[in-house]
């Protein structure tokens, strides 16, 4: 699979931005702050329906506009599709594909992208949302209708929240809350598919992710992946029981429920749901060790860029869309040299690959390709290397 147009309009820095891409190594080149990474962040949201960057959509839409467009178009040999989606500042955004609406969530059905990024070390220091926001994204590519259940566990979430905010409020205890009922029964429904679907991608993920890491890091240092999860009676979230994260075999569903059970007294008096796939912890370890706390800066990357080209080799067996689009965000910037050649052969055989950099220097010769100057939100120069 590649991108091989990319037209925006208001989004981010850009009034108005067309670039034709090709197959093989596509650079954009430019000083910090002028709009290279925007052109990534606008490719991967097609994918992953969000950005690397932030949470929310409203900092992808230019000042001054009230929504962004992001069009491109896909090729998979000799098949093309055009991919469009509105993000709007306020209220639901809108998506195309071919030129037929759709839902927004059908949009990862179409387009499949793995970007590493410097915000990817907070995948392994940073907190649990970092993670839970990197594998509900691999997620979604793979499993295109869990953007759904995603997103109504969300909304569910924040109306359980509310009415335990309000009861706290009121002074309500235990039984007098009926309603609440129905609102665990919709969050068991929902977290329990999440919970599941996330066991089930990271189990997935343990070889490749090992592979990749002795592959960039040039050492076996076994790594390790598994969740802590709150439905086992800690929380995660907060630290507890972090460092044992296994769970009970049985139903998910029925664990989920039972925890609920057990944590309604401190939930009502926090005002706080406090079990979930929203509480997890996705737990990275080497040598037996947490990554975070105990990794040196080398380790952390490998572990970070490891996890990214898992990700691509799973997605690259499973689609039929042939391989994902990998980019490259400003990664080599933030490597050694050694690194920076590990990664450059590791990703180099992948059908399109896309590197943004403001120095030329730190690209790997291997991945010279077509180059896209970029300066101040303009497109100011295409041509082959």
């Amino acid at each position: 699979m590649i991108v091989e147009q990319l037209s925006l309009v208001d989004f981010r820095n850009y009034v108005s931005a067309d670039v034709a891409l090709v197959a093989g190594s596509n650079l954009f080149v430019g000083r910090n702050g002028q709009g290279k990474t925007n052109l990534a962040e606008a490719i991967a949201f097609l994918a992953t329906l969000g950005s690397h960057r932030v949470s929310a959509d409203a900092p992808l839409v230019r000042a001054g506009a009230d929504a962004a467009f992001v069009r491109a178009r896909l090729a998979h040999g000799e098949r093309r599709v055009t991919l469009e989606v509105q993000i709007a500042r306020q209220g639901a955004n809108k998506a195309r594909v071919g030129g037929s609406p759709v839902r927004t969530s059908e949009l990862p059905r179409y387009a499949q992208v793995v970007l590493f990024a410097p915000e990817d070390l907070q995948i392994v220091r940073g907190d649990p949302t970092s993670r839970r926001r990197f594998v509900d994204q691999l997620l979604v590519q793979r499993l295109p209708r869990m953007a759904g259940v995603l997103g109504d566990y969300d909304r569910v979430l924040r109306q359980r929240t509310a009415l335990l905010k309000s009861a706290r409020s009121r002074g309500v205890r235990g039984d007098a809350l009926s309603t609440l009922d129905v609102w665990d029964d919709k969050l068991v429904t929902l977290g329990a598919q999440i919970i599941d679907a996330r066991a089930a991608l990271t189990a997935d993920l343990r070889a490749p992710v090992s592979q990749a890491y002795a592959a960039i890091a040039g050492a076996d240092h076994q790594p390790e992946l598994e969740w802590a999860t709150s439905i086992s009676g800690g929380d995660p979230e907060e630290g507890a029981d972090a460092d044992s994260p296994s769970r009970a075999l049985g139903d998910t569903a029925a664990q989920f429920r039972s925890a609920l059970a057990l944590r309604r007294g401190a939930e009502l008096d926090r005002g706080l749901t406090l079990v979930g796939p929203h509480r997890d912890d996705l737990v990275l370890r080497i040598r037996g060790l947490p990554v975070k706390g105990y990794a040196s800066h080398g380790e952390s990357w490998s572990v970070a860029l490891a996890l990214r080209l898992a990700s691509a080799e799973l997605l690259r067996a499973e689609s039929m869309l042939g391989d994902p689009i990998v980019i490259l965000d400003d990664v080599f910037a933030e490597l050694d040299a050694d690194r920076r050649s590990r990664l450059g052969e590791l990703v180099g055989g992948f059908e399109q690959v896309i590197v943004t950099a403001a120095v030329e220097a730190d690209i790997p010769a291997g991945l010279r390709g077509r180059m896209v100057r970029v300066e101040a939100g303009t497109i100011k120069g295409v041509g082959d290397e």
